[in-house]
């Protein structure tokens, strides 16, 4: 029996103002034409060449912006970008934002507390938890978003090319751990640059170029095709016929 779908993007596209001059403007599509499904329990690779649309697709599938057109169907509970320097209140302590991180992905107070310890353990922040986030360091921003993530689980998890922060010892740390993480139940949208690490970690893949999706289907198989575009496009010998091999991919296989 086929798991259930937790989410559904339909032909989303997602356009910004783009200055040209001086009170000039025009409209950019970020993100054109991307339709995809995901499937409870799997971790869905994205892949794309950079400015392909990735991010910002991961911030629609979060719900931070709105699509301009097409739609984004989520049967999930919730869905969380990991964002590991962002969201927190800077005068807040570490110990407050965890609790906060924890109550907007809908855990109840009880169950956010009783996670608190973990946090604190797994971050190595020591005294520092309970200090204001504004004394921290950038990478003790990050040891504290991602431990967040560790124990406060969203129905779906969106991750944006990071699968371990921090100094050389915390990295090994936290890099196990994702990869434990991953290798779960838990739902997951992971945006890698690496095929390697899309093919040990992913069920199924997404392939994006100009904002637009070019294949969806078993990770080997869609990682193998874009690999083999990249090197073509890497030997190309001139402008048109990188163009000409850009337009190719679109074509129906």
């Amino acid at each position: 029996m086929q798991p259930r779908t937790l989410l559904k993007a339909e032909n989303v596209g997602v356009a910004f103002r783009q200055r040209i001059g001086f009170m000039r403007s025009r409209r950019f599509w970020a993100v054109q034409d991307v339709s995809f499904e995901l499937r409870a329990g799997e971790t869905l690779g994205i892949i794309g060449r950079n400015a392909a649309g990735k991010s910002t697709l991961l911030q629609v599938l979060a719900g931070i912006i709105s699509p301009d057109r097409g739609k984004i169907r989520i049967s999930a509970t919730s869905a969380s970008l990991l964002s590991l320097k962002a969201g927190f209140v800077k005068y807040l302590s570490g110990r407050e934002n965890a609790v906060l991180s924890g109550l907007m992905l809908g855990m109840p107070l009880a169950a956010v507390k009783a996670n608190l310890d973990h946090v604190k353990e797994f971050s190595e922040l020591g005294d520092f938890f309970e200090q204001p986030v504004s004394t921290y360091s950038s990478g003790m921003v990050a040891r504290l978003g991602f431990s967040a993530a560790m124990y406060f689980e969203p129905e779906i998890l969106l991750i944006d090319e990071m699968l371990g922060v921090g100094d050389s010892d915390f990295k090994k740390k936290s890099s196990a751990a994702m990869r434990e993480k991953l290798r779960s139940n838990l739902t997951v949208v992971l945006v890698s640059h690496s095929a390697d690490t899309l093919r040990s970690l992913c069920n199924r893949a997404v392939w994006i170029e100009e904002g637009r999706t070019v294949r969806e289907g078993a990770v080997g198989e869609v990682v193998d095709e874009y690999e083999a575009f990249m090197e073509k496009l890497h030997e190309a010998p001139d402008r048109k016929t990188r163009q000409a091999l850009r337009s190719s991919i679109f074509q129906p296989s």
